[in-house]
């Protein structure tokens, strides 16, 4: 479930849920960017310790004061919203993106029955992800039954297209799809990995600085949303 949606849910009022979503992706992003808290979106961030310390920090620059005390506090309070959404998970959920799904009424139910499927690791996009890569793309397992069909650019930031595509996957082993899913490391544009300095003793995880994957050309849009927008590069 998407910060807007969470917060149409618990009942806010159309404007306020206006200036909370935007000031998050837009404005405070930006001074964060400034300053040099972040170097992504903040609505990417997942991690709710790592929020707390970069909402803290802003919160002690001068720009934020000005405008915040000008704001009457809306910027302190959209930080709070987006607190209380990390603290509750549903940034993740995968049962609520199911039930968004089901409830949708722009989709017939072969394509509800495909969206399910992906956003759960199954079906055609899984399909399509093994006979790609028929191994770990990273590691060369072979045992697909062990390999997880994890999405590239984040099911939360993908419309319902990118959601299916199977060039917006990689199959991974459980503790390198943790890793990426997380923001923990990623892959520049020559499929080498680049490990967050956030990510203590990567080696115990059997995560090496030496691994790397063979990109497309079709993957290149999605990898660079996820070194931009997902990557713990603070």
């Amino acid at each position: 479930m998407t910060f807007e949606d969470w917060m149409r849910q618990s009942k806010l009022s159309e404007s306020s849920i206006k200036k909370y979503d935007g000031a998050i992706k837009g404005i405070m992003t930006d001074w964060a960017l400034e300053a040099n808290l972040i170097s992504g979106s903040l609505i990417s961030i997942s991690s709710l310790i790592q929020f707390k310390e970069i909402s803290s920090s802003m919160q002690g620059l001068n720009i934020f004061k000005t405008r915040n005390d000008t704001g009457h506090g809306m910027y302190k309070s959209a930080l709070s919203k987006y607190e209380e959404y990390l603290s509750l998970g549903f940034n993740s959920d995968i049962e609520d993106d199911i039930d968004s799904i089901l409830g949708s009424d722009n989709l017939n139910d072969t394509e509800k029955k495909q969206l399910i499927k992906a956003r759960i690791g199954q079906g055609k996009f899984r399909k399509e992800l093994i006979s790609k890569w028929q191994k770990c793309s990273v590691t060369g397992y072979t045992d697909v039954s062990f390999l997880v069909a994890s999405h590239i650019k984040p099911w939360s930031a993908s419309n319902n297209t990118e959601r299916l595509d199977p060039f917006n996957g990689l199959l991974l082993v459980a503790n390198i799809d943790r890793a990426f899913d997380k923001g923990f490391i990623t892959f520049d544009l020559n499929g080498k990995i680049v490990i967050s300095e956030q990510l203590k003793d990567p080696e115990k995880l059997g995560i090496y600085d030496s691994m790397s994957v063979l990109l497309d050309d079709k993957h290149m849009s999605y990898m660079d949303f996820h070194r931009k927008e997902v990557f713990r590069n603070t």
